[in-house]
């Protein structure tokens, strides 16, 4: 049921797609001319068509700025937008124009929620819970929201009002299970398990569920005797074995915890899902025990034995191997993998991680060459592949597989489509055609004002062609209000007061950002040599500029600043560390 509850926002719209009447007076050639645009608006919204439809909802807004139909309808479009303030303002301006309007009420607290404004969201659903008692969604909402404020005294509220509407059940019991234990009431934790065992006394996992919990709490008599319990109910439930194995591990009889996963990888009445679930659910344990993982490897050696075909097992072993960092022979068990389904886009994703992150461009090209046939609708791997050919500094492919995988990106994926056409803008700047980098720089931040990575390096290459400076400023201002603690764009703001001349404000930032870098990075330190220099502090100056050549950094100009003692400036400066 919860499940359903859910999905009660993407129906809700309907009821408010007919205009109410307008607070504002509207003449009745207004009123025709309203009702007409916005009924466009609507049908454009339904072909997929949403740039005219945002635009007729403007039009309309024009007419009546009251028009709480169409506040409500360009809510949605400034969510797509991320323009998180401007959607609640919207819903807010509906909510407050029709108070009895439900619709327009629920949305406001699904937005908030949706957008993490969980105190907002959870005062909206408390006072529509207080209008609309029988509505048993409003407090699974406002349990949930409260959980995400943190506020699960009153979650634990919101869910036993819940239950004394839909009566008890093991999703709700769970929940509040879950919040006790985060309190650290553990008796009433115990309690909602306790209830359900009681209300259900042939379902085996509850037995079983008690039986870990005192597990957990050592007291291992007691859990013994609930797994048998459960035994009792089900011999035939998998996670029986599970449970017994990990009783054998906490006391301290690996052994036998083995040996009871083994008897079951090896049992002809199992099928495969079922061993796999098995073996799972025993890794798992290992994992939030902290033990050793080796000792699950032998086991899936055994379960692979049986079934050389299964992918999804050799996905699983290649995981676990990879927890060992036993790179190597994860590797084998993705390939192998590849080989027996090439339609299996897990396994190349696993390959791909890997090759990311062992820094292999060979590798990283190769499976995206591949995978882009194989799937080519999926733009991660045209993203990546471009990220290849520019390391190879292969420019026009990676162009035209930036330009393909724009093509495949779903509409509603803005982000997505904004750093694509970052990366565009990249390579333009990379091979020097800088009217083509920043109209690619635009069209991303076009998609997405805060994309932090485009902002940054378009407003340092601006910077370095001393040019709409104020605009460098405004970017790269709008970044540390994203990321604060960045170093990067720490640096790239010092660099901007820098070329305006103002070397106060630059040593300000510059050193603000050397203490929040963590990487050491040698640009930064030269630059923060310049900034001294600059600042009148000259043997400093000259301190940092070797600390930047002992770092690795090796150009004509820093070591000429070196030799000289004196501040030169770079004409051929070029990216940053975060380019």
């Amino acid at each position: 049921m919860f499940r359903f509850f859910r999905y009660i926002a993407l129906l809700v719209g309907i009821a408010a797609a007919l205009p109410a009447a307008a607070d504002k007076e509207l003449s009745p050639a207004e009123q025709r001319k309203f009702d007409y645009y916005f009924y466009e608006g609507l049908k454009l919204k339904q072909d997929g068509k949403y740039d005219a439809a945002y635009d007729l909802f403007n039009y309309c807004l024009e007419i009546d700025s009251t028009a709480a139909p169409v506040l409500y309808e360009l809510s949605s479009f400034y969510v797509q937008m991320n323009k998180a303030d401007r959607a609640v303002e919207m819903l807010r301006r509906a909510a407050q124009d029709e108070p009895e309007n439900f619709t327009y009420q629920m949305a406001l607290a699904n937005v908030s929620r949706n957008l993490g404004m969980f105190t907002e969201a959870a005062e909206q659903y408390e006072k529509l819970a207080r209008e609309y008692p029988e509505k048993p969604e409003l407090y699974y909402y406002l349990g949930e929201s409260r959980t995400q404020e943190g506020e699960l005294g009153k979650a634990i509220e919101a869910y036993d009002a819940l239950e004394n509407i839909m009566g008890m059940n093991e999703a709700l019991s769970m929940q509040k299970f879950k919040l006790y234990a985060s309190l650290n009431e553990e008796d009433k934790a115990f309690a909602e398990i306790e209830k359900l065992a009681a209300k259900y006394p042939g379902e085996a996992r509850y037995q079983l569920l008690i039986g870990d919990l005192y597990l957990e709490k050592k007291e291992h008599d007691k859990a013994l005797k609930a797994y048998q319990r459960a035994h009792e109910i089900d011999p035939a439930d998998p996670r029986y074995i599970v449970s017994m194995a990990n009783y054998y591990e906490a006391t301290g009889d690996k052994a036998a915890a083995e040996q009871e996963i083994r008897n079951a990888l090896v049992s002809e009445g199992l099928d495969v899902e079922t061993k796999v679930g098995i073996l799972s659910r025993y890794v798992l344990r290992l994992q939030q025990s902290r033990q050793g993982l080796e000792s699950a490897n032998t086991l899936f050696e055994t379960l692979i034995d049986q079934h050389p075909e299964d992918v999804d097992l050799k996905l699983m072993f290649g995981s676990l191997l990879l927890a060992q960092d036993k790179k190597e022979e994860a590797r084998f068990q993705f390939e192998l993998a590849t080989e027996i389904d090439p339609t299996n886009d897990g396994a190349w994703k696993s390959l791909l991680q890997m090759a990311i992150r062992e820094e292999n461009i060979g590798e990283v090209v190769r499976i995206c060459q591949r995978c882009t046939e194989l799937f080519p609708d999926a733009p991660e791997f045209y993203f990546y592949l471009g990220i290849g050919y520019f390391q190879q500094e292969k420019y026009d492919d990676a162009l035209a597989t930036y330009r393909a995988g724009l093509k495949v990106i779903p509409k509603e994926n803005l982000n997505l489509r904004s750093d694509f056409y970052g990366q565009i803008g990249d390579i333009y700047y990379q091979i020097k055609n800088l009217p083509e980098a920043y109209k690619a720089y635009d069209e991303a931040l076009k998609y997405n004002a805060d994309n932090v990575v485009v902002l940054n390096n378009y407003s340092y290459f601006l910077t370095l062609e001393k040019k709409d400076l104020k605009k460098a400023e405004r970017m790269i201002a709008r970044c540390i209000q994203l990321e604060p603690d960045n170093a990067t764009y720490l640096d790239t703001y010092a660099w901007v007061f820098f070329t305006q001349g103002n070397y106060v404000l630059a040593k300000i930032y510059i050193e603000n950002a050397i203490s929040k870098d963590t990487t050491e990075s040698a640009d930064l330190v030269d630059h923060y040599g310049d900034i001294l220099y600059m600042n009148g502090n000259k043997e400093k100056a000259l301190e940092q500029w070797k600390k930047a050549a002992e770092l690795g950094k090796d150009t004509e100009v820093l070591r000429k600043k070196i030799e000289k003692g004196e501040y030169i400036e770079d004409k051929n400066a070029a990216y940053n560390e975060s380019f």
